[in-house]
Order: C-alpha cells, then sequence, then structure tokens
C-alpha cells in the first residue's frame, strides 16, 4: 500500500513541476467555476432580444459586445461554457463506461470472445458518425441529453482499444497468474487487480478525449445539428460569428478565442498527467 502512495506521490510531484500542465489545470478550474456560477456573474440573460440594440461593438455596458439579436456575448459566453464543458465531460464519461468496460472483457477473456468484440470494433470504425448521430436525431428528436450520449457512443472505440492492450499485458504478469491459481473470481480479479493498473492510462485518456468531444459539439453544432437556440454552445456561438464575421469581427473572435484557449488548457493538462503516469519515468 504504501509503495502504491509513493507512485501517486511521484506522479503529482511530477504534474506539480510541470508548469504548462499546471497552467493548463487552473485555467480548467477557472472556466468550471465560471461556468458553475454563470446565472450569478452573468450580467446580462443570455436568451434576452433587444432588436432595437442590435449588434454592438464591446462597451463598458456589454464587455463583449451584443450579436445581431442584441443578446449579450458575455453572458453567451458563460453560458455556453456550462453547454461545452458538460458536453465534454459528459459524453467523455459515456465514452470511458463503453469503452473501459469493452476493453476489459475483451483483453481478459481473450479468444473467441476477443475477436469477435474487437470485429465490432472495426466494422464501428468504418461507419461514419455523422450518419449516426443524424438518425439519433431524426428518431428521438434533438435533445441536449441524446446528443451527450450519442457523441460519448462514438468516441469509446478508441478507449476499448487502449484497455484491450492494457489488459493484455497484465493477465500475463506474474501476480495475476499466481491470483488465478489461488482460485481468486473474475469479479475480484477485475477489482483488485486489473482496473487499479490501468487507472493510469485511463486518466490520461479521458483527459484527452474531452477536447476531441468538445470539438465534436462544435462541429455538430456548426452544422445546425447542435444545441438549439435560445441555448448556446461555444461551436453554435462560432457558427453564428462565422455568418456575420466580415461585419462583426468580435461575434466570432470571442467565442473562438475563449474556445481555443480551453483546448489548449486541456491539452496542456492531459499531456501533464501523462508524463506524469508514465512508468518509465517512474523508474527514473
Amino acid at each position: 500500500m504504501s509503495q502504491g502512495s509513493s507512485l501517486w506521490s511521484d506522479a503529482w510531484r511530477r504534474l506539480l513541476a510541470n508548469k504548462a500542465a499546471v497552467a493548463g489545470g487552473l485555467i480548467l478550474s477557472v472556466l468550471i467555476i465560471l461556468a458553475i456560477f454563470a446565472p450569478w456573474i452573468a450580467p446580462h440573460s443570455y436568451a434576452y432580444q433587444n432588436l432595437e440594440l442590435g449588434a454592438q461593438a464591446p462597451s463598458g455596458e456589454f464587455l463583449l459586445g451584443t450579436d445581431t439579436l442584441g443578446r449579450d456575448l458575455f453572458s453567451r459566453i458563460l453560458f455556453g461554457a456550462r453547454v461545452s464543458l458538460l458536453v465534454g465531460f459528459v459524453a467523455t464519461g459515456v465514452a470511458l463506461v463503453i469503452g473501459v468496460s469493452w476493453g476489459i472483457v475483451a483483453g481478459y477473456f481473450g479468444g473467441r470472445i476477443d475477436s469477435v468484440m474487437m470485429r465490432i470494433v472495426d466494422v464501428l470504425y468504418g461507419l461514419p458518425f455523422i450518419i449516426f448521430i443524424i438518425l439519433l436525431m431524426v428518431i428521438f428528436g434533438r435533445n441536449i441529453w441524446l446528443l451527450f450520449g450519442a457523441i460519448g457512443a462514438v468516441e469509446w472505440l478508441t478507449m476499448a482499444r487502449i484497455v484491450r492492450g492494457q489488459v493484455l499485458t497484465i493477465k500475463n504478469q506474474e501476480y495475476v497468474l499466481a491470483a488465478q491459481a489461488m482460485g481468486v473470481s473474475n469479479i475480484q480479479m477485475f477489482r483488485k487487480h486489473i482496473f487499479p493498473n490501468i487507472l493510469g492510462p485511463i486518466a490520461v485518456y479521458a483527459t484527452l478525449t474531452i477536447p476531441q468531444v468538445m470539438l465534436l459539439e462544435a462541429f455538430l453544432s456548426f452544422l445546425g445539428l447542435g444545441i438549439q437556440p435560445p441555448m448556446s454552445s461555444w461551436g453554435t456561438l462560432i457558427r453564428y460569428g462565422v455568418e456575420s464575421m466580415e461585419e462583426y469581427s468580435w461575434l466570432l473572435i470571442y467565442p473562438g478565442l475563449t474556445f481555443t484557449i480551453t483546448l489548449f488548457a486541456l491539452n496542456f493538462f492531459g499531456d501533464g498527467l501523462r508524463d506524469a503516469l508514465d512508468p518509465k519515468i517512474s523508474s527514473d
């Protein structure tokens, strides 16, 4: 137990020593706090329209200006953070649950079960995800939680492959073979030996999946398949900004800049977490 604590404490120390990862973590923390308290921080309603006001450049009253419908852009970016970050975390959670479960079963039992399960993954890889999501929207209607689940159901494939590869390596270790010889049940094997030893790669991949999911949601919103008005995400704000960027450049600059900073923060933090949990670095 002390050795495990030492490994995690060493990983934490290396993570804190990575300035880019720390900066990324701080930026993410600030964004999450702003998203949580958006109803109290936003100076105006994100949905209130003032057609007489129209699109106004940034000013003292409207920090980042207004859109063509007279809505405060700063308030809409704050509420858009709630949607974009939520879709990142929820869809990644869905992908983790499906991918980790699928990869553990395929890697641990091997043989014909592994072959069938991984062939299914290969087939799903070849299907265009846009068609899959459009079909879900047509059948079940446009729903924000359905969108989260659909994106997560697309992103689990890579996680399944990563987990399977880790399990194939771990199940041949001496301590796992010894546990099998002692008659340890499969459930206990997963809980005590398999899952704790793949937790590091899972955590790292999760932090790298969140920006991918956010980009996917932004792409769907850009196509008009994502969040519907009056609710907004950063993807919908960028789409509206592109439509009027020649006349009202701030409608594209500020949402795009916010989205870019968030993606960089997530990638820096994910890279730092990967380096901190790298077993090769741990042994140096």
